[in-house]
């Protein structure tokens, strides 16, 4: 992976998603919860898509989920990722409700539709780190 090209793929750090890289940074999933509803969301909003609450905290997540949809990528469409064709980006529905795009970490053959995955870390330039999903067993 050229690491400098995937860098610049990530979003800018703002201090609405402050929260949720720091969580990444220390090993965990986090994101917001609605106050008034307790509805998780992801990504962060200002209100809930819910209730329409603008009153929300961060809460750490289990990061289980199971695979909604996938798909293989096999066109180099990012140089960042050129070396790493195919590979499987996975829509997964966390066991808190809300769906997130990832990619499967390593993972030979297909993903199945229902699987049950985890969420795992990895860090790559500087000091970020990304999200992915394993079907492994979880650390």
């Amino acid at each position: 992976m050229d690491v400098a090209a995937y860098a610049k793929l990530l979003p800018d750090i703002t201090p609405r998603n402050k929260p949720y890289w720091d969580g990444l940074a220390a090993g965990e999933l986090r994101l917001q919860k609605c106050a008034a509803c307790g509805r998780h969301r992801f990504p962060d909003a200002p209100l809930c898509p819910e209730c329409l609450s603008g009153e929300s905290s961060w809460e750490a997540v289990s990061g289980a989920g199971t695979i909604w949809s996938w798909c293989t990528m096999h066109q180099k469409y990012f140089a960042a990722f050129a070396d790493e064709v195919p590979y499987q980006l996975v829509y997964v529905r966390l066991a808190e409700g809300p769906l997130v795009i990832s990619v499967l970490a390593g993972e030979p053959g297909e993903p199945e539709i229902g699987r049950q995955v985890h969420a795992v870390f990895q860090p790559i330039a500087g000091d970020r780190t990304v999200l992915k999903f394993s079907t492994g067993a979880a650390a």
